[in-house]
């Protein structure tokens, strides 16, 4: 542990060392996406006060604590990962109703946000125990801010896409519909593979942040179907995970009738053919269409 850590722990305790901190309940604890420092200082307060702290992976989450110098005897962590989170809840639950204070956390940000927590904390309620949560660093807010979305009509968290070519196709149609801002999340080994779907999309814009909070950290903001290209680019532009926002587009605007009908008739039909069904069809610009059948073909 740092010394600056050493004195964080002593302004946490400063900070919330007199609010109330209830037994018999689940702390759900975001915790930081990249960078130590995110920590918020009731967070660092908590994790020290509870009795035991459940979390994705312990190996990971004992190296988090041991940064902050707060190292728990294994016996004191608890796996409660998207394999056994049915299970893993009852033991929570049994020293809940012991009268004590758990934590949760995942590997990183806040929990049951894509990852697992939400089925523990639901059975944490059915028992009839509190469920206390700790806002703080999550990579779907910390993306939608870095974008320059005002939000103003919402916008919608759909995460991580199928990965399946034929589901993650599908699924991008659906979202070719949908006008508001969405905010997507990948893996590096698949974000080339998310890139050529999401390619179809043409001039829609796409903020993509990359490694966000860590040194490395990137932020882009670039046409979908110049998401490819970008990527291969440079081989560090593929590396490190992603949080994506695919801005919001008028519902006018929108190509979901024409990708829809590109869809059904590229497998049937050259693609030249296609593109000019699709737009005496659908009336939409075949220039436009032309563009997404390319991006369909190489998909």
């Amino acid at each position: 542990m740092s010394a600056s850590f050493a004195r964080a722990l002593e302004a946490a305790h400063d900070a919330a060392g007199s609010q109330n901190h209830p037994t018999s309940t689940l702390y759900v604890v975001a915790t930081p996406i990249g960078n130590l420092a995110d920590i918020s200082l009731r967070a660092l307060h908590v994790l020290q006060k509870v009795d035991a702290v459940a979390c994705e992976d312990t190996r990971h989450t004992q190296q988090l604590l041991r940064a902050y110098g707060l190292d728990r005897p294994n016996g004191q962590l608890l796996a409660v990962h998207q394999h056994n989170e049915a299970e893993a809840s009852e033991a929570v639950i049994t020293r809940l109703a012991q009268g004590e204070r758990v934590a949760y956390v995942s590997d990183a940000g806040t929990p049951a946000i894509s990852d697992p927590g939400a089925r523990l904390v639901a059975a944490v309620r059915r028992a009839g125990y509190r469920v206390l949560p700790l806002p703080g660093a999550s990579s779907v807010t910390t993306a939608l801010s870095a974008s320059g979305m005002t939000g103003e009509d919402g916008f919608v968290f759909k995460g991580f896409l199928p990965s399946k070519s034929g589901e993650r196709q599908q699924a991008v149609q659906a979202l070719s519909q949908e006008s508001r801002a969405v905010v997507l999340l990948e893996a590096p080994h698949r974000i080339e593979a998310l890139a050529t779907a999401l390619a179809v999309l043409g001039d829609r814009q796409i903020t993509v942040g990359r490694e966000l909070t860590k040194q490395f950290e990137q932020i882009e903001t670039l046409s979908a179907h110049a998401l490819p290209a970008w990527l291969a680019e440079k081989p560090e532009r593929l590396r490190g995970e992603f949080a994506l926002v695919l801005h919001d587009a008028p519902v006018a605007a929108s190509m979901g009738e024409g990708l829809r009908v590109l869809q059904l008739l590229l497998p049937e039909l050259p693609l030249k053919t296609a593109v000019k069904l699709a737009a005496d069809i659908t009336g939409e610009s075949k220039n436009a269409l032309y563009e997404q059948a390319l991006a369909l073909k190489n998909a």
